[in-house]
């Protein structure tokens, strides 16, 4: 049985007041809270293994290695990679892309070539590769929309030529809610013998994600997006793509020799993991992938997308009451009437309720909605149809307050 007053207790934050109304948490989309055997992974990384990984031979840099080392088996299991050493830590999703745009493209792109994204992207997404456009004279090939605001799929086909070197795409937009059926665009993709890069940040904490069912070339998702710490994420990549790709950063850790004449780097994930890693965080990530696990994923993406569906049908009974895309995922953007999302989150707030509001890192989305930005409300494991009647009801008093 999914108990999810029972999950609530794991979250001690959950139990605050906001201006003396219970809190109602409904922005998971940029970043969930943390479950007590994570802050706990925390404290006891700190209290009893802190010691800096791979360099020691004292007891404390064994275990920090060993329990470092675990985290990435976990990760591995998580999203069923074919070996530990394609998962590499980052900082999240955003170093993640960027390190494939830096590392990718200097590898294999040169002026002339192009890397197709979609109008749907997170600047995560759009900015790295128009970095790498300025710095190498590569092009940008925009998948656009239909009229329903999915990706065009038909458009994207017919993208592809013989200058195309990457696709990199959303799984699950961060803005609507919708995913995308990425399996199929990476079919394609590889019928024209291109690599494709997954963005699954709003995907992998909702869904289960499997690398080699999909045949992705390149996943990312940040840890803080799946009850996990701040400042760790993932980079899945295939092992022939990693081992052919330069290093991302130079420093300790990625080198297997150093000569003022000469450097070799070291082997896989160690080429692209230079300095001291956050192994405290990737500790803590591998509990909030445990605790994911122990519930289990597809229970946790039964409740979100009830929530979700029924979240939806109460607020389309609100006159102008405008809903952007078809959401599928965790996520629903809207606007109603002439109320600007910055007034209605305030408004919201002070009734306790912590929603999202403005172009949410998305600017091409929204100027392709033409409006200046959304109301986003975004569901976890957490969230209970409670939360979504008290949403609605501020929702309709906010609107009364405008007339």
């Amino acid at each position: 049985m999914y108990d999810v007053n029972e999950i609530r207790k794991e979250f001690p934050i959950l139990k605050q007041s906001v201006y003396g109304k219970p809190l109602i948490y409904l922005d998971n989309a940029a970043t969930t809270q943390k479950p007590r055997c994570v802050i706990d992974a925390i404290t006891e990384a700190y209290t009893n293994v802190n010691a800096n990984v791979h360099r020691g031979v004292h007891f404390l840099s064994q275990k920090a290695t060993e329990q470092y080392e675990e985290a990435r088996a976990t990760v591995r299991r998580f999203i069923n990679a074919r070996h530990a050493h394609e998962v590499i830590f980052t900082r999240g999703t955003t170093e993640s892309i960027n390190l494939v745009a830096s590392s990718f493209g200097e590898t294999f792109l040169t002026a002339g070539d192009e890397v197709i994204i979609s109008t749907m992207e997170h600047h995560s997404n759009i900015v790295p590769w128009q970095l790498l456009a300025e710095r190498k004279g590569i092009k940008l090939r925009v998948i656009p929309l239909t009229a329903d605001a999915r990706l065009d799929k038909e458009a994207y086909t017919a993208l592809f030529n013989e200058k195309t070197r990457l696709v990199s795409i959303t799984h699950t937009s961060n803005v609507m809610g919708v995913t995308n059926p990425v399996k199929e665009y990476i079919d394609i993709a590889h019928s024209h013998n291109v690599p494709i890069l997954i963005d699954g940040a709003q995907s992998v904490p909702h869904k289960r994600v499997d690398v080699q069912e999909l045949d992705a070339d390149f996943l990312v998702f940040s840890g803080h997006k799946i009850y996990g710490p701040t400042g760790i994420g993932v980079l899945y990549g295939k092992e022939e793509l990693l081992n052919r790709m330069q290093p991302y950063q130079g420093g300790g850790e990625m080198i297997q020799t150093v000569r003022f004449e000469k450097t070799t780097f070291n082997e896989l994930p160690y080429k692209f993991e230079a300095g001291t890693p956050d192994y405290v965080g990737a500790i803590a990530l591998a509990k909030a992938l445990d605790y994911v696990t122990s519930i289990g994923v597809e229970k946790i993406a039964a409740h979100e997308q009830q929530l979700t569906l029924y979240t939806l049908e109460q607020l389309r009974e609100i006159p102008a009451m405008r809903i952007f895309g078809n959401p599928d995922g965790a996520a629903i953007s809207f606007l109603v009437g002439d109320i600007h999302p910055a007034d209605l989150g305030t408004l919201l707030d002070r009734l306790g309720i912590a929603i999202r509001t403005g172009h949410h890192c998305a600017q091409p989305l929204i100027d392709h909605f033409g409006i200046p930005g959304t109301v986003r409300a975004s569901f976890a494991m957490y969230n209970t149809q409670e939360e979504a009647d008290i949403l609605i009801a501020g929702i309709k008093r906010v609107i009364k307050m405008f007339g």
